[in-house]
């Protein structure tokens, strides 16, 4: 009778344990709201997104392709990234494309307190106003991780926490995989998952040749299946 008891505790702690972790790390989660994880299904807009930048060269020729293209693009920066490559934010910004807050060392908020996550936000907050004259209204946290406290902090800031609804897992993928797991994902309002850079790396420690071969494909497919992009702005409350 007792093994039974410890063997039903078990699986009801592993099964809380699982719910616990979709409930703080998976993308369409509401347990932690509110968050945009997906604009409004009216419409064929979809919007890019890029993560953990700025990272030369491959934001810029990031910037590059999208100029080319002409696509607006949404850039949640590392704070720490910012002091090291100020003039790719500015670059970012004078091509039209928003800025959001990415936690300044690239925080992974799980067990953190909520003074640690509000100095991480601060921080980057005020290294982006300085670089970029203008403090983010957007937030995604690293690796999509949200904590209590989290919410709470970001609310009293004004700022969104803006999440994903598709990836093209770029950090694992080769070009084809990208473009493929990217428009598998597409549907209206779909909110896309790139990255630009890797956590707080520097130049020769990340590669993200892959999601630069990959972008124009990801755009043309879209484009061919009659969806618009637009900057994630118009996916926000207007309050």
């Amino acid at each position: 009778m007792l093994l039974i008891s410890l063997a039903s505790l078990t699986v009801v702690g592993l099964a809380f344990g699982l719910w616990f972790w979709w409930a703080c790390t998976v993308p369409t989660s509401m347990f932690f709201k509110p968050a945009l994880i997906r604009g409004p299904k009216e419409g064929k807009r979809v919007c890019l997104t890029f993560d953990d930048g700025p990272a030369s060269p491959f934001t810029e020729q990031i910037l590059a392709i999208l100029r080319e293209y002409q696509v607006p693009a949404t850039f949640f920066v590392c704070g720490r990234n910012v002091e090291r490559e100020p003039d790719l934010v500015r670059r970012v910004v004078a091509e039209g494309h928003a800025v959001g807050n990415h936690t300044y060392s690239h925080l992974f908020v799980f067990f953190r307190s909520r003074r640690r996550m509000a100095e991480e936000i601060d921080r980057t907050q005020g290294i982006i106003e300085k670089v970029a004259g203008h403090r983010p209204r957007i937030f995604r946290p690293p690796y999509g991780a949200r904590w209590f406290g989290l919410v709470p902090t970001l609310l009293e800031r004004g700022i969104h926490l803006v999440l994903w609804s598709a990836t093209g897992y770029d950090w694992k993928k080769d070009v084809p995989g990208i473009v493929a797991a990217a428009m598998k994902g597409l549907k209206p309002g779909a909110v896309i998952l790139l990255h630009d850079g890797r956590e707080t790396r520097s130049a020769g420690q990340l590669d993200r040749s892959r999601t630069v071969r990959a972008l124009p494909g990801i755009i043309a497919g879209a484009r061919q299946r009659g969806y618009t992009f637009v900057p994630l702005q118009e996916f926000l409350p207007s309050t």
